[in-house]
């Protein structure tokens, strides 16, 4: 199968077409951006570390029986997808008081969230992401009421794998967000990535933060902190 030209190219990774009308390439680049863009920088082996991170944990869910696009890893920065029509909805859970919930509803960062918090946000950089909800999205077309009960589902039936998966490394799953698409044959489908980019973490006993917090409070060490994690869990980050 062969790489060809490109079809997307979002902050942080390229997707391009194949000679296979069924699949695409997903690159992560070294690219690391904030607050729309205006924080960019390139970090060495961001891309590396995100590509294979996002492998191990979308292996995870498959073998767990949710459905994801990944097929196989190609390269140390670029994986085999499967093609889908992505529905332009961030889905995002909340386990633990953080981010911008904490300055909507000025609560306290930390506390724990029983039961989580489920919100959905359009996925729209120019106007940065505004959150919606169950009307707007059945109203305006961007997913039937099927798919937005199958996406809640798999959202929730994702955290509860996961949630155990990082704990047993030692590590809080604070928030993330997940994006969906629809494959050829009308199945919904976990799309884009899981990494730290588009998750919180705090180590357990420190409450350290291992995720792209410390590249938007200028905390330092983002992709050492990254590795720090991807090992903790067990992702091989050997050279393929």
């Amino acid at each position: 199968m062969q790489k060809q030209q490109e079809l997307y190219r979002g902050k942080a990774k390229t997707v391009y077409f194949t000679d296979n009308e069924d699949f695409l390439v997903l690159e992560f680049r070294n690219d690391t951006s904030a607050f729309d863009g205006e924080k960019i920088e390139q970090l060495d082996r961001k891309g590396e570390v995100n590509n294979k991170f996002n492998h191990f944990i979308m292996t995870k869910l498959e073998e767990a029986g949710v459905s994801t696009q990944v097929e196989k890893l190609l390269s140390d920065t670029e994986s085999l997808v499967k093609k889908l029509d992505m529905i332009p909805v961030e889905c995002v859970v909340r386990n633990v008081a953080a981010g911008s919930l904490v300055k909507r509803l000025g609560v306290e960062e930390g506390k724990d969230l029983a039961p989580p918090v489920f919100e959905f946000f359009l996925k729209n950089d120019a106007l940065h992401d505004p959150m919606i909800n169950d009307y707007h999205i059945a109203s305006f077309g961007w997913a039937t009421e099927a798919q937005i009960a199958a996406m809640k589902k798999a959202t929730f039936e994702v955290n509860g794998i996961l949630k155990d998966l990082f704990d047993k490394a030692g590590l809080i799953l604070v928030d993330y967000k997940l994006e969906f698409g629809v494959d050829a044959a009308g199945n919904l489908v976990l799309g884009d990535e899981f990494t730290p980019d588009g998750c919180r973490l705090w180590d357990k006993e420190t409450r350290k933060k291992m995720d792209k917090d410390r590249f938007r409070q200028g905390l330092g060490s983002v992709v050492e902190t990254y590795i720090e994690v991807a090992q903790r869990l067990g992702v091989s980050l050997d050279t393929i």
